[in-house]
């Protein structure tokens, strides 16, 4: 295959595409307008059979399990700090769990010789022609390729030159999540167990959860609001916006939101899920929350990794005709898309009334409901009609 793929993303899909492309003999560039890979940032998690089974083929499963985070019970405490339920870290971290930046360095690390990065860089606009994609950048020379994907996450500059704005894919659920990282002390607080399983804490209010510890992230907030009244590029201006819907909170919720608020580290977006159906128009295709997100789903990494494999193993069937191979990884994915983005994070982490956050505890303290739902997700994580590519 001498195809030349440009794949604008360098966090989790679009190294796993690079990954399967540049091992299979195409000529693969990704653009990322980070400076570097991203360090840190959020717990990730695999869960069932199909998930490991992938991870196996890649080659990356043993580097993943190395790195892994230990598991994190979370314990949902009222306003005097007892507990009243917990979520075991079977649900939070599926079989197994590893910070985001760990899993772009693996595939990195992997993809890396096959494949050209280039950072601090980014597709400002795309004109596709009967032969390929003329592709232009913020700073290097027009270039054109054959194909072109967008792995550029839920707001995705791909998605928005090739199939239009974003408001037309994607839409909001009416909730809003910032993780950060700051320090806060832990005095009289359980971090730790005996097995080495770590202690997290949540605490609600009608429409509003706050996280302390654990390794999903050192502190999340979720909470429901209107409207999202503030600038996605400017950092105060979340900060703000997050300090007014947390006022008057209480537990230790003050505490936490003023070491959020200081913090360097920081990031806050809105729950939102993508509407599309399709995931490929002419010479451009879309993979992981580019194509079919739904924030904090629970589905997402393992879904980017699941979906890199069929576009990758669909365009090694097809021998060259992209056409029937973007139409084929469209058929594969809109299943598995429609059950990942059938739930909504929001109203189970900040349920908005007392009596629907006492239901959600009762789920996880009733040993029947909670095996119900753990099978539930297993379901969904598993799909064994995935084919055997031609793949190496």
């Amino acid at each position: 295959m001498s195809a030349k793929v440009l794949i604008s993303g360098a966090s989790i899909g679009g190294p796993a595409l690079a990954l399967w492309l540049g091992r299979n003999g195409f000529d693969v560039t990704i653009v990322e307008k980070a400076p570097a890979v991203r360090a840190g940032g959020q717990a990730v998690d695999f869960k069932g059979r199909t998930h490991r089974q992938v991870l196996e083929r890649m080659g990356i499963w043993d580097d993943v399990v190395a790195a892994q985070t230990s598991k994190t019970d979370i314990r949902l405490v009222d306003g005097g700090g007892r507990v009243k339920a917990v979520i075991p870290g079977e649900f939070v971290g599926g079989d197994v769990e590893i910070l985001r930046g760990d899993l772009a360095g693996i595939l990195h690390a992997h993809s890396g010789a096959d494949a050209e990065y280039v950072f601090d860089d980014e597709i400002v606009a795309l004109h596709q022609d009967d032969s390929g994609v003329e592709v232009s950048f913020a700073r290097r020379p027009t270039e054109r390729f054959d194909l072109v994907v967008g792995a550029d996450g839920i707001h995705s500059a791909v998605r928005a030159l090739a199939f239009g704005p974003e408001r037309e894919h994607v839409r909001p659920l009416g909730h809003f999540y910032a993780v950060a990282e700051a320090a806060v002390p832990t005095d009289g607080l359980l971090t730790r167990l005996p097995d080495g399983r770590a202690v997290a804490y949540g605490y609600n209010e009608p429409g509003r959860y706050v996280a302390l510890g654990g390794t999903k992230a050192p502190q999340l907030f979720v909470f429901r609001a209107e409207r999202a009244d503030y600038d996605r590029y400017d950092v105060d201006s979340q900060k703000r916006f997050l300090a007014g819907h947390f006022a008057g909170a209480g537990w230790r919720v003050p505490e936490i939101l003023q070491a959020a608020l200081g913090a360097s580290e920081f990031y806050l977006d809105g729950l939102s899920r993508t509407t599309m159906t399709g995931y490929t128009r002419d010479r451009v295709a879309l993979v992981g929350d580019a194509g079919y997100a739904n924030t904090l789903g629970g589905f997402g990494t393992g879904l980017a990794l699941v979906g890199a494999y069929v576009l990758a193993g669909e365009l090694m069937a097809a021998d060259g005709d992209h056409s029937s191979a973007l139409a084929a990884y469209d058929r594969r994915m809109r299943p598995l898309t429609n059950i990942a983005r059938s739930g909504n994070a929001g109203p189970f982490l900040a349920p908005p009334s007392p009596w629907r956050i006492r239901a959600r505890d009762l789920t996880f303290a009733n040993r029947f409901l909670f095996g119900a739902m753990m099978r539930l997700t297993d379901f969904f994580a598993t799909d064994d009609s995935l084919p055997d590519y031609p793949l190496r």
